[in-house]
């Protein structure tokens, strides 16, 4: 999941995409700032689809501008209010005006990521600078300031007075309160800004490199099914892609050190050299927007209004969570060198290229456990259906897909989610990959939901392999891992979008709070109950057995300290980037330098471009740490459930009740201790990372 860049006074998270159709638009934009009352009733009986139109380039435009239209209408109903300041004359069109941009904001980010064609997704990027500017000058309008400054919500609801309270901050943040010359310079800042961030994506999505292999015998330990798949082209070389179905089974099965070797370099130097530069432009500029609102570094800025608070609670946290994980973490290094020197005796290093697939020895060597033996139970069919059933049991929801619905791909897929009768909102799958489609996997918003007006909706966005005719589509445990967390910030996004106001709808809490339930979700894969659920053989119908879902477990304990320890790296390349001037750093020095401390890994020479293809560093930005930060809420959120029955909803819904309904209607610190009673330790995670060792033969 990745974050919109703070350029209005809400918390955008996701950086994808919304629009109502003009339909939908024409019906209801001009009753959308009413009273309550009258939008419950405007509320229509099935809200079309957000591709119901299927628009072209020409329309696409047409349906943005008249979502900017609409919030220019709200916010001149709002100025022109006179007398005392009311919910009714100032709150109501303020929030819709955020509704109709964040909706125009979501749909241009997501048309720039997934569309199948080139030119749509040019005027998509294009269109997404014209609307992040709009978002921007909103959020430096210093009346639509002074009139919720004058705004009383004594007597409001608690959530009225939080989001009344949180809106002001970011304006704050943004610079409205400075005089007009910075206002002015900030607008052209975070303008530029949003065109670097675009730039910097687009390279990576466009940027798929091809490594060429010689024959299958350079395939030797890979799964059947994937050389399969890769029959050799008419000059009679195999070419991979860097794409995540042809790249990570390389990593972890590929008996060549060199096709793996290669493979690293390929994936890690995509859009390079082209982001190099556009990324010292991203913190260039960064760094100005932070150093005109009196903080000495975007890191500093970047952490106000966060669950963290400062930088330097950042950088604590990091240095005592990476001290913790070291032990453990050099223990396995360790491991994973005692294996390399069964083939490399004189060894004395491990290359980040050999790790993944020195990890999969060590778990067959040690744990008896192959990690292409759960695969041919992980049909990608049949992953989804056990994705969904799992979540309707959890969450008391149902899905239902729309057959004969329509998207920017043939391959999207339509769902609506459920409560009994009562339709409460729609996601999509675009599951597959394709050239120039965002090459991750991301939950992206399409709309914020507002109570009575408008259903949250979102579109899923993976890579995994895709069922056919003749291929079953297999997936790896990490896979489905994936899809679980991916498909929990679905649900928190669908069940927290219930709200009164659509600016605190879903996710719209602090940002180093939103991969919190996403990560809990994950561990429902490791589950012998869940798994018996979906989990069958592609050829025989076979259940999964219980005794391989206990090896896998126990094998996917290994490597636990050592993959937060390297995902502390990831954080603190994100944090050094941006805690200083970038004039003085070198940004592959700095990501060389994290990497290689303490001696854990070697990484690879010169020829490896991470910093160019570092997704998050123009989402997140410095709040790369936003993964661990909760991946330790994560652990201890888990440790509430009971694991040898978690699909009793005794739990979950209570933890549906406490954390993913109220949105962004609390701070993420309150819904911490709502559903802890008390706030987070890093106990859990202490033990998940180390169970490694407790449960080692």
């Amino acid at each position: 999941m990745k974050i919109v860049p703070k350029l209005v006074p809400t918390v955008l998270v996701a950086a994808l995409a919304g629009v109502l159709v003009a339909a939908l638009a024409g019906a209801g934009i001009a009753q959308a700032a009413n009273a309550a009352s009258t939008q419950a009733a405007a509320q229509p009986a099935m809200q079309a689809s957000v591709w119901a139109e299927r628009p072209d380039v020409a329309h696409f435009e047409k349906m943005e501008n008249a979502r900017i239209a609409a919030a220019h209408r709200s916010i001149a109903k709002l100025l022109a209010a006179k007398g005392a300041r009311t919910i009714p004359n100032t709150l109501e069109p303020y929030d819709e005006a955020l509704r109709q941009l964040s909706g125009a904001a979501y749909f241009a980010y997501v048309m720039l990521q997934v569309h199948p064609d080139e030119n749509f997704r040019n005027h998509a990027t294009t269109m997404n600078t014209k609307v992040s500017g709009e978002q921007t000058a909103l959020s430096l309008n210093p009346a639509v300031y002074h009139a919720l400054q004058k705004l009383d919500v004594s007597k409001a609801d608690a959530a009225t007075q939080y989001y009344v309270k949180r809106q002001l901050l970011e304006f704050r943040l943004a610079g409205v309160d400075k005089d007009l010359k910075t206002r002015t310079k900030l607008k052209q800042l975070q303008d530029h800004l949003t065109e670097t961030q675009a730039m910097y994506e687009r390279n990576i999505a466009d940027g798929v490199n091809t490594v060429d292999v010689a024959s299958a015998a350079e395939l030797d330990g890979m799964p059947a099914d994937y050389i399969q798949n890769h029959q050799p082209g008419a000059d009679g070389k195999i070419h991979l892609t860097t794409n995540y179905p042809d790249a990570l089974p390389v990593f972890n099965f590929a008996k060549s050190d060199d096709l793996r070797k290669r493979m690293t370099i390929a994936f890690d130097s995509r859009a390079y050299p082209k982001n190099q530069a556009v990324l010292k432009d991203m913190m260039q500029t960064r760094y100005e927007i932070a150093q005109l609102l009196g903080y000495p570094s975007w890191a500093d800025y970047n952490a106000a209004d966060k669950m963290a608070m400062t930088s330097a609670n950042i950088g604590k946290f990091l240095d005592e969570l990476g001290s913790a994980m070291l032990p453990n973490a050099r223990r396995e290094i360790g491991m994973l060198l005692d294996e390399k020197k069964k083939t490399s005796p004189d060894a004395t290093a491990v290359n980040s290229y050999e790790t993944n697939y020195l990890k999969e020895l060590v778990r067959r060597a040690q744990y008896s456990f192959d990690s292409s033996s759960v695969r041919p139970y992980l049909a990608y069919d049949k992953v989804k259906q056990g994705v969904l059933d799992t979540a309707a049991a959890l969450f008391h929801v149902s899905f239902k897909r729309e057959s004969d619905a329509q998207g920017w791909d043939p391959a999207v897929e339509t769902w609506d989610v459920y409560e009994g009768d009562k339709m409460i909102g729609r996601f999509y799958l675009d599951m597959h990959p394709r050239k120039g489609k965002y090459g991750h996997a991301e939950m992206a918003q399409l709309r914020d939901g507002k109570r009575g007006v408008q259903l949250p909706e979102a579109v899923l966005v993976c890579n995994f392999p895709a069922t056919t005719a003749t291929d079953p589509g297999l997936m790896t445990a990490d896979d489905v891992t994936t899809f679980f967390h991916e498909f929990g910030h679905l649900m928190h996004h669908i069940l927290g979008g219930q709200q009164q106001w659509a600016a605190i709808s879903g996710i719209s809490m602090e940002s180093d709070f939103v991969e919190a339930p996403s990560q809990m979700l994950e561990e429902w894969m490791q589950s012998p109950q869940v798994l018996a659920t979906f989990a069958r053989h592609y050829q025989t119908g076979e259940v999964i057995p219980a005794e391989l879902v206990a090896k896998m477990n126990r094998a996917s304990a290994f490597g636990r300290s050592g993959f937060v320890y390297g995902q502390i790296g990831y954080s603190l390349i994100s944090y050094d980037l941006y805690k200083e001037d970038p004039a003085k750093i070198d940004t592959e020095a700095t990501a060389a330098q994290v990497l290689n401390r303490d001696k854990l890994t070697v990484r690879l020479p010169e020829d490896a471009r991470i910093t160019s293809n570092f997704n998050h560093l123009a989402g997140y930005s410095s709040a790369y740490y936003t993964y661990m930060w909760d991946k330790v809420i994560a652990e201890d959120f888990f440790g509430q459930f009971d694991p040898k029955n978690l699909l009793d909803s005794t739990v979950s819904m209570r933890y549906r009740k406490a954390v993913l309904e109220p949105g962004g209607s609390v701070s993420a610190n309150d819904l911490v201790k709502n559903f802890l009673g008390r706030a987070q330790n890093t106990d859990a995670i202490q033990k998940w990372a180390g169970k490694e060792f407790e449960a080692a033969p």
